[in-house]
């Protein structure tokens, strides 16, 4: 497949990564924000849009669970970028020389334990390769960033420690967007993403989430966040696992929809590996 691909972040981020993972053959186009992002796809400037949804460590992406729902796109895939991070500095600087690292601030929390033991100090950046530029554009020795090892790459960088991470497990799911989904597109393994707002009776979320049990359909996924501003509308994400067609996941939507207010599918897609 050929076309662009839009993503939040800079050129080496983890989310250009992700873009160069799951679609190798796609130009990319880097926006300041997750909402520019969406845009670009909506509009036609890219094809696709990689959005993170979340992490392992650190949970959901929040603003996506917001923005998603309304935006107008559908999930068409996933992907899945281990989370590997690299100190690099300038090209012959040593480890050694290093007092100061530069990151986004949830990726400095990520190294703690590394920069702890190196007595290396913090300073926090808008961005994970925005950082790793910078480091190339001051051009001083002792500060070097953390970042994806692609963002050493993009800017001329040299990889000074790798696998900083504390934690070896650290993996981001991201969700591959499009203006236009395949509704009968099939894999041996199929994710249904929806949202749904239940009634306001009471064990409406109970008795809506009993047709998924009855029928045997797995439920992998499962969160609320307030909608409008207010402490009593609320609205459920969720992943199922298989298609709106198959017969189990259509009379699970089907008694769904007694105790709901609004559905919404945002896609139906392959199960990828993490």
């Amino acid at each position: 497949m050929t076309g662009r691909i839009s993503f939040q972040g800079e050129l080496g981020a983890y989310s250009h990564a992700a873009c160069r993972a799951a679609r190798p053959d796609m130009d990319v186009l880097p926006c300041r924000t997750f909402e520019d992002a969406i845009e670009a796809c909506l509009s036609g400037e890219a094809d696709l849009a990689m959005l993170p949804i979340e992490n392992t460590t650190y949970g959901r992406v929040a603003d996506i669970h917001s923005l998603l729902p309304n935006s107008g796109l559908k999930i068409i895939d996933e992907a899945f970028v281990r989370v590997e991070i690299a100190l690099m500095g300038l090209p012959g600087a040593p480890l050694s020389g290093v007092t100061r690292a530069m990151s986004h601030t949830v990726l400095l929390g990520q190294v703690r334990q590394f920069l702890r033991d190196r007595g290396i100090g913090t300073v926090t950046g808008a961005d994970t390769a925005g950082s790793a530029r910078v480091v190339a554009e001051t051009a001083d020795p002792t500060l070097a960033a953390l970042a994806p090892r692609l963002a050493a790459e993009i800017y001329g960088l040299e990889i000074l420690a790798d696998g900083v991470e504390d934690q070896s497990n650290n993996t981001t799911r991201f969700l591959l967007c499009s203006r236009k989904a395949d509704p009968d597109r099939r894999a041996e393994r199929m994710v249904t993403t929806f949202t749904f707002r239940v009634r306001n009776i009471p064990a409406a979320l109970y008795k809506a989430l009993g047709g998924f049990a009855t029928n045997g359909v797995n439920m992998t996924k499962l969160e609320s966040y307030m909608v409008g501003g207010s402490f009593v509308a609320t609205e459920f994400y969720a992943d199922i696992e298989g298609h709106p067609e198959d017969p189990p996941v259509k009379r699970a939507l089907e008694e769904l929809g007694y105790f709901t207010s609004q559905i919404a599918i945002l896609g139906t897609y392959p199960r990828r590996r993490a």
